[in-house]
C-alpha cells in the first residue's frame, strides 16, 4: 500500500461560510491544525485563552492579530510565526476577504 500525501494547499472548498479548521496530526499532548480564513475574524467581544501554548505559522495571505494585554497588534504575512503562551489573550482582527489564508496551528497540551 502506498502512502497518501496530502498537500496544505489543496481540497479548500470555494465557499468558506465559516472558517475551515481541520486537524491533521494528533498525538499525547499536541495536535496541528490547518486553518484557513477567508475574510474572517474572531467574533466582536470574543477573546480566545488556552490552556496550553500554541504556535502559529501563517503559510499563505495576511491576518492580524490583537494581544489583549497592552492592546498590542500584531500584522503577519506568509512565513511568519509565532508562539502564543497558554493564557494570553487574543483574537484574529482581519484576514483579507478575497484571498484564503492558511495558517498552520500547533496545540501543546
Amino acid at each position: 500500500m502506498y502512502p497518501i500525501i496530502p498537500n496544505i494547499f489543496k481540497n479548500i472548498p470555494n465557499q468558506l461560510p465559516e472558517e475551515l479548521i481541520e486537524c491533521i496530526f494528533k498525538q499525547d499532548n499536541m495536535h496541528i491544525e490547518r486553518i484557513v480564513s477567508k475574510g474572517h475574524i474572531t467574533p466582536a467581544g470574543q477573546w480566545y485563552d488556552q490552556d496550553g501554548d500554541e504556535w502559529v505559522m501563517l503559510l499563505q495571505g495576511q491576518a492580524t492579530i490583537l494581544y489583549e494585554q497592552g492592546n498590542q497588534s500584531l500584522h503577519l504575512i506568509a512565513g511568519d510565526y509565532l508562539l502564543i503562551p497558554a493564557h494570553t489573550r487574543h483574537r484574529v482582527e482581519w484576514t483579507p476577504p478575497g484571498l484564503n489564508t492558511i495558517w498552520l496551528a500547533a496545540h501543546l497540551h
